[in-house]
């Protein structure tokens, strides 16, 4: 029987071939043998189970078509939580739990001594923002809205998982919530922005829904349609965060200018130091 190493080494040196990330083979064999990766480290000179080993490799056969890593254990991890993912919903990206964190630090600074603040996450997808916000911060009160009526079944799923009360809405983008009255003192989005003619990885644009993912000719399309109904449903004083393309911020400039004369705004940097994050605060 073959030692983990052997056939680790056996995956990730298929997984480069094919011109795919060898570390998705080692984060698979983590996930799916359950172990912590130190834990791992110190087994690799063990047999695999046979059961474990032919798992193991129909996954790595699955990648090796293209698959995500997530869409082959079935959910991924985002900000400590698990979430499941399907062809139905773009997978959480590490980027996006950035997003997280900077929303929790402005809630911190602006709202942390008030009550019934109010949240919304707009084309909430699998439910990862909007939920990671309710279990970070109990007594938000969290909105999510999806035009997608499978994508808010399966966030609804993710909800349930993680014991997260959050009220999820069918409609298209603001609308579900402006007809329903709603107020909120945050807005967050990670909208579809990437430009429609823009290539893309087909691990991505062949697993992933469309819907989830281009935003228009520019990317901005649903950037406008937010900025000009946001003031029906952000309250004085509030903000908006979004996540957006790192080539995007000039743009984005020349639309918030459009838009708004009478806000504050500000984009934030991610780890790598790109521009991929829009905060913006409107007066009291």
């Amino acid at each position: 029987m073959a030692t983990f190493r052997e056939v680790l080494c056996h995956a990730q040196q298929q997984m480069e071939e094919q011109g795919y990330g060898e570390q998705a083979a080692f984060l698979y064999l983590v996930e799916l043998s359950n172990k912590e990766a130190h834990n791992l480290y110190m087994e690799m000179d063990e047999e695999m189970d046979e059961v474990l080993l032919h798992r193991y490799e129909d996954g790595i056969a699955r990648m090796l078509k293209g698959e995500p890593l997530g869409h082959v254990l079935g959910y991924e991890w985002f900000y400590g939580y698990q979430f499941k993912v399907n062809q139905d919903v773009l997978i959480p990206r590490a980027e996006t739990e950035e997003l997280v964190a900077n929303i929790l630090g402005e809630y911190d600074e602006r709202f942390d001594q008030q009550e019934n603040i109010v949240v919304c996450d707009i084309g909430t997808g699998s439910g990862a923002i909007a939920i990671t916000l309710k279990k970070e911060e109990p007594k938000l009160k969290v909105f999510a809205s999806d035009i997608s009526d499978v994508a808010i079944a399966v966030a609804k799923e993710n909800a349930i998982l993680n014991q997260a009360e959050v009220e999820f809405l069918i409609g298209n983008m603001l609308d579900p919530l402006i007809e329903q009255g709603i107020q909120v003192d945050i807005l967050v989005s990670n909208p579809p922005y990437i430009p429609m003619k823009e290539e893309m990885e087909a691990s991505v644009v062949d697993y992933e829904p469309h819907v989830a993912l281009f935003g228009g000719e520019d990317g901005l399309k649903f950037y406008r349609e937010i900025f000009g109904k946001c003031r029906q449903l952000v309250k004085p004083g509030g903000f908006m965060a979004f996540e957006m393309g790192w080539n995007q911020k000039k743009a984005m400039q020349a639309l918030l200018d459009h838009y708004f004369d009478d806000v504050t705004y500000e984009f934030k940097k991610d780890m790598s130091n790109k521009d991929r994050m829009l905060f913006v605060y409107f007066n009291k």
